[in-house]
């Protein structure tokens, strides 16, 4: 056991940070006398505004997610509050904002209208245990198999989908709103010329509630979306029986929350690193969502993962580091319970004005510039499109990516499979021929190469020189086996040569074991 001596004085501070969500390890840098980077008083202003804003923000897309998924406002908000400080200790991507989100509402809406909130909690404890052992695995290293055309079109269909989420706050609402909208644009773009020291969403929301208020201007605020809760949330357990049946009704449910949950936040978490330029720790991310809704479940939330929009703000007001994160569940608390009269003023156009400034911001749009267009490969272009059009079809950014990455997979099957060439050399005297295969051997490119021989006009004695070449798979060992079969039936001789040390032992290993009758 190693152990840690430290003066009472920086054993106090190190206890402090704990106690306040620091991480241990910024808590034992703290404690040797190295400050963090958010100390730094400048820092420090940023990561606190930046929270603030992320609350604010966090508050009625809580409220509108626990509507999706049949379930109390405060059921949304205390997912939203645990998740955001549980992950500022544990997650692996500091300055990325974790809440109730949409995608898992619609994931667990369902078991909540048949069987009810008890199951529902059920399904999240179950779900952040699976992303615990998922990240365990190491299911983040999976990341590297997205490409960057569906990073593009995840990034674009993600700005779409901010956007589309604001359209029904401006349907059937009071004219007033309009101008509210376009007011609260005009200060975040206006403003940040005039000063930086105050971001831009704050003073936009702040500047809108007080003209709403002091005018007494009838519009839709963020007390219209529901009750905010007026006590801390409770630990306790999920009110179901523990049973076989139960975990048969939950199991379903908490995978999916799982694999969304996961697959949303390690796509946000990379997207943060691009933007910041810095490395996120994937695996711990992939647990740390599972610890975050563990926790969430036993306070009665209705689970979550990393929110982009939420992320984009707080990234976008410049934070960099886990305190905004933790703030942001703690302001979102704060506002909730002691200043739950103020906060239920704020008119919607201001939060709606912020979210079509991100969307704006998020959307890249040098991707769909024609220049970009024309110099781009048709089959690059095919992937954001249709990473784009199913995000919006189903409305989940998973499902998106999931078939963008199919996409990229068999277009790029299709492209090495035809990178295969056969070239034959014959002999001067006719009784010799050596056919040499040069490119990548598997499923899409094995099977166009049986008909790249000449079996009934060859002679007798035929080389398969495969040192240019590399088997992948028993499809091109199966591939290799007729070619063989076919000139065996025609009584002529065949041999494979230059098979590399890989390529030997699957051939070897596999070779006439893959017909009808074996």
């Amino acid at each position: 056991m190693v152990r840690a001596h430290l003066p009472l004085p920086k054993l106090d501070t190190t206890l402090s940070c704990l106690l306040t969500g620091v991480s241990l390890q910024t808590a034992l840098t703290l404690a040797r006398g190295h400050r963090p980077s958010w100390l730094s008083p400048k820092v420090f202003r940023v990561e606190v505004l930046a929270g603030l804003v992320v609350a604010l923000a966090l508050i009625p897309e809580a409220i509108a997610f626990s509507i999706i998924a049949g379930v109390d406002p405060s059921v949304g908000l205390f997912a939203s509050f645990t998740m955001a400080i549980t992950i500022s200790i544990v997650g692996g991507r500091p300055a990325m904002i974790s809440a109730a989100t949409g995608a898992i509402a619609l994931v667990i809406a369902p078991l909540n209208r048949e069987y009810g909130l008890g199951y529902l909690i059920a399904a999240v404890i179950l779900g952040g245990v699976i992303q615990m052992a998922l990240g365990a695995a190491g299911v983040a290293r999976l990341m590297r198999f997205v490409p960057r055309s569906v990073m593009v079109g995840f990034v674009n269909a993600l700005a779409i989908v901010i956007f589309m989420a604001q359209v029904p706050e401006l349907i059937d609402v009071p004219w007033q709103v309009y101008p509210l909208v376009i007011l609260g644009l005009l200060l975040m773009i206006f403003f940040p010329r005039i000063t930086n020291v105050l971001p831009a969403p704050l003073v936009s929301i702040v500047t809108l509630t007080v003209i709403t208020v002091a005018a007494g201007i009838a519009v839709p605020t963020v007390g219209d979306k529901g009750e905010l809760p007026s006590a801390l949330p409770v630990p306790g357990l999920p009110n179901v029986p523990l049973t076989l049946e139960t975990l048969q009704i939950v199991a379903p449910y908490a995978l999916a929350l799982a694999l969304v949950g996961l697959m949303e936040s390690l796509m946000t978490a990379k997207l943060v690193d691009d933007i910041t330029d810095t490395h996120s720790n994937k695996t711990r991310e992939s647990i740390g969502q599972g610890i975050a809704n563990v926790v969430t479940g036993f306070f009665g939330g209705m689970g979550g993962c990393a929110m982009i929009g939420q992320t984009m703000i707080n990234v976008k007001n410049g934070a960099r580091t886990r305190l905004s994160t933790f703030l942001a569940g703690v302001f979102l608390m704060v506002l909730c319970i002691a200043l739950g009269g103020i906060v239920a003023d704020i008119p919607m156009a201001a939060l709606v004005a912020v979210m079509m400034l991100v969307a704006f911001s998020t959307f890249d749009w040098h991707s769909v510039a024609p220049r970009t267009l024309k110099r781009m490969p048709v089959g690059e272009i095919s992937v954001m499109v249709i990473t784009v059009i199913t995000v919006i079809a189903t409305e989940n950014l998973a499902i998106g990516v999931i078939a963008g990455s199919l996409t990229a997979m068999v277009i790029f099957a299709r492209r090495v499979a035809h990178l295969v060439n056969v070239t034959s050399v014959l002999d001067p005297d006719g009784s010799h021929i050596i056919y040499s295969v040069t490119g990548e051997l598997f499923f899409a490119s094995s099977n166009d190469l049986v008909y790249q021989f000449n079996y009934s006009t060859d002679p007798d004695s035929i080389t398969i020189d495969l040192s240019a070449a590399h088997i992948w798979d028993a499809s091109s060992v199966a591939a290799l086996d007729a070619i063989e079969t076919k000139y065996q039936q025609l009584d002529k001789t065949v041999e494979i040569v230059g098979l590399n040390h890989r390529s030997a032992e699957m051939h070897e290993r596999l070779a006439g074991s893959l017909g009808p009758n074996h």
